[in-house]
């Protein structure tokens, strides 16, 4: 049985996940949230939640105790998150991060310019290529509530393809990583939907 660490438990992506983890593996959850009153307990029996702050490096360092994998989907300050998972993860001798980002941080999305407001996400991804984790980070497009499971994943210096991706798709592609230890390990992966028809 794999136990799992969830920083940014109550994002939408992150309760996806956890729904997703609950329903088809056998993964122990640990979920980390800065506001633990906002999120009810999903199965007792498998799941545990902290109230903290990625920031509070002793309360992570503790609530990466046991872990074999960490999972992360932040907002604020995504760089400063970086490296405070990084050191903690250091601390406790893990090595698998997976990380979500954003579409768009190496201006790889076809007629869409580098704009300003990604530079969070390109610079906490350069703060996780930059250390030795074994780390996967997710390059999203925009999120949509299909209920479908469909879709493809780029490589770092290929061209992102499409704007949109589900969140059950997100989600699928983060339990393969989860499942399967070494599965784009050291990679930075584009994810959006393969067009119908």
């Amino acid at each position: 049985m794999t136990n799992l660490l969830i920083l940014g438990a109550n994002g939408q992506v992150a309760r996806h996940v956890t729904r997703l983890m609950l329903d088809k593996s056998d993964v122990t959850l640990t979920l980390y949230l800065r506001r633990a009153h906002r999120l009810a307990n999903p199965d007792p029996s498998r799941v545990t939640i902290i109230e903290g702050d990625v920031l509070d490096a002793a309360n992570l360092r503790a609530a990466m105790k046991g872990q074999e994998i960490i999972f992360a989907s932040l907002s604020g300050d995504l760089p400063k998150q970086a490296r405070a998972i990084i050191a903690a993860m250091q601390v406790n001798k893990l090595r698998r991060l997976i990380f979500v980002s954003s579409m768009g941080i190496y201006n790889e999305v076809p007629g869409e310019p580098y704009r300003s407001i990604l530079d969070p996400y390109r610079d906490s991804a350069i703060e996780i290529e930059k250390s030795d984790l074994d780390y996967t980070i997710l390059r999203p497009g925009w999120f949509t509530h299909e209920r479908d499971v469909n879709y493809r994943v780029t490589q770092k210096g290929e061209a992102f393809i499409g704007h949109d991706v589900s969140l059950n798709s997100l989600a699928d592609l983060i339990l393969k990583l989860i499942k399967t230890s070494d599965l784009y390990s050291r990679c930075s992966l584009g994810v959006s939907q393969i067009p119908k028809g």
